[in-house]
C-alpha cells in the first residue's frame, strides 16, 4: 500500500511526538509498504491557531495514497477517504489544561471563541476517521469526556526495544525528557534536598524553543540548597548510545509530568532497561505502566514524599531490581509492540 503519515511539529523541538512518527514510518516500510511522511509546522500561538488549523483543512489528499494515518493535532483535519487517526493528544490548553497555569489560550471572549472553534473542529474531523485509536487509557477517557467519542487504546512501542539492557545499579536517578515546566524536573531537584541518602540526580533533555529561562532556573536550583554537586544537567539531546548507557547503569528513572497523555517514552525505556520508575499520583498515563511497589513507586507530587521514594530505592537495591524486572513483564502483559500497532492501523 501507499500510506501517508501526517503530523504536526514545532520547528527545532524534539520529543515523543516526533519520535513516534519516525518510528511508525520505519515500521510500516519494514513491512514493504511505501510511506510518505507529511509533517507541517504548527505553533500554539492563540492568535494564529485557527488560521493554522484552516491550512490543514484546506489540504485535500483524496487522490494521494491508499490510506492516511494522522497523529498529532491538528493533522486529523486533513481530508482523505481512508483516514485513520492514532490520537496522541488534544491541544491541551483548550481541554484538560484549561483553567490551569498551563492554559495557553486567554480566558477572554476571543479566547473562548478560539477554544470553542478548536473543540468543534476536532469533533468534526475525528468523526471522519474510519478508525480511531489513541495512545493511552487517559486519552481514551478524555476523548469520551470532551468529544463523546470512543477510541481503542494502542500503546506506542519503542523503535528498537532490543537496544535497552541492564548493567548494574549506579547511585543516580535518571530523568530524560524535554526541559519544560510541566515535566516537573524542578520538583525532582526540590525533592533531592529532602533525601537522607547521597543519591544523585541526572537530568537530560532539550528546552523547547524560547524555553531557555526554565533551563537556567533548573541550573540555579541545582546550585542551591546544599546539593553539593549531586545534580547533573545536560541541556540538550545526547546520542542514542549514550542515552541507552545512562538507562542501563542508573539506579532508577524518575518521570512525573503533570497529567501526561500517555506513559511517556522515558517510562517505557526505563522498564525495557529493567529499571523501576518513580512517578506521581497526578502524572496521568504513567500509571498505566507503573504499579506502585511492583514496577516502581507512585508518590504524591510532594518533594518530601518523592525524596522518601528516592531513598527507598537507594537503600533497597534488591527491591529496585525486582521492580525493574517486573517492568519487562508489564510491557508484555499490555501487549506493547509493533506487530499489534501495525495490525490495527493497517487493517
Amino acid at each position: 500500500m501507499k500510506i501517508i503519515i501526517a503530523s504536526s511539529f514545532t520547528p527545532f523541538a524534539q520529543g515523543g511526538a516526533t519520535v513516534i512518527v519516525d518510528s511508525l514510518a520505519d515500521a510500516i516500510r519494514a513491512q514493504g509498504h511505501r510511506v510518505e511522511v507529511l509533517a507541517l509546522p504548527f505553533h500554539p500561538q492563540p492568535e494564529a491557531l485557527l488560521e493554522q488549523m484552516l491550512s490543514f483543512r484546506l489540504i485535500d489528499l483524496s487522490q494521494h495514497g491508499d490510506q492516511l494515518i494522522a497523529l498529532r493535532p491538528p493533522s486529523y483535519l486533513l481530508r482523505h477517504p481512508n483516514k485513520v487517526v492514532w490520537f496522541i493528544h488534544h491541544h491541551r490548553g483548550a481541554y484538560d489544561l484549561w483553567g490551569t497555569r498551563y492554559q495557553d489560550i486567554p480566558n477572554s471572549p476571543e479566547g473562548l471563541r478560539i477554544r470553542d472553534s478548536i473543540i468543534h473542529a476536532d469533533n468534526v474531523a475525528l468523526r471522519e476517521a474510519k478508525r480511531l485509536y489513541c495512545n493511552s487509557q487517559v486519552m481514551a477517557d478524555r476523548l469520551r469526556r470532551f468529544n463523546g467519542l470512543e477510541a481503542e487504546v494502542l500503546y506506542p512501542p519503542l523503535a528498537q526495544p532490543e537496544r535497552y539492557y541492564q548493567d548494574g545499579q549506579g547511585d543516580y536517578i535518571l530523568c530524560v525528557s524535554r526541559l519544560v515546566h510541566h515535566k516537573r524536573q524542578w520538583l525532582a531537584i526540590d525533592a533531592l534536598r529532602h533525601t537522607q541518602t547521597p543519591v544523585r540526580l541526572v537530568l537530560v533533555g532539550q528546552p523547547d524553543p524560547e524555553g531557555d529561562s526554565y533551563a537556567r532556573q533548573l541550573a540555579a536550583m541545582s546550585q542551591e540548597g546544599g546539593l553539593g554537586g549531586r545534580v547533573r544537567i545536560t541541556s540538550n539531546w545526547i546520542p542514542e548510545s549514550e542515552k541507552v548507557e545512562l538507562f542501563a547503569q542508573c539506579l532508577a528513572v524518575i518521570y512525573m509530568p503533570v497529567d501526561e497523555d500517555s506513559y511517556g517514552y522515558p517510562t517505557l525505556e526505563a522498564l525495557q532497561a529493567g529499571k523501576p520508575v518513580i512517578t506521581c499520583s497526578d502524572s496521568g498515563g504513567t500509571r498505566e505502566l507503573i504499579v506502585d511497589g511492583e514496577t516502581g513507586l507512585v508518590t504524591a507530587p510532594d518533594p518530601e514524599a518523592i525524596a522518601q521514594a528516592m531513598d527507598r530505592l537507594y537503600q533497597d537495591r534488591a527491591g529496585a531490581a525486582r521492580m525493574g524486572e517486573a517492568g519487562r513483564q508489564r510491557i508484555a502483559e499490555l501487549g506493547i509492540g509493533w506487530d499489534k500497532v501495525l495490525r490495527s492501523l493497517l487493517a
